[in-house]
């Protein structure tokens, strides 16, 4: 008989900011403008201000980046850009 509370790789459930995450890692392409914005919130970046196309985001620890929509996806840099320094501030 299987313990109820045994966790194995298959009845693990990630949250929708796990999953968010892992998309964001696997496809930095691919990602939405609106879920990479929802990504940086949950995160705890904020939104600085925004001048023309481009948002200017701040971490808790300093770091900046400039974000922009391009026809509904983010750039795929940007995402990276964002991805390193979230790595850095773990």
């Amino acid at each position: 008989m299987l313990d109820n509370f045994t966790v194995t790789a298959y009845s693990y459930n990630m949250t929708k900011k796990e999953k968010l995450l892992k998309k964001a890692q696997n496809n930095p392409n691919g990602i939405s403008f609106t879920d990479f914005v929802t990504l940086m919130e949950q995160a705890g970046w904020e939104l600085d201000h925004q001048s023309g196309s481009h948002q200017i985001w701040y971490s808790k620890n300093g770091y900046r980046i400039s974000v922009q929509n391009r026809n509904g996806k983010a750039k795929g840099y940007q995402v990276k850009q964002f991805l390193t320094a979230l790595d850095e501030e773990l």
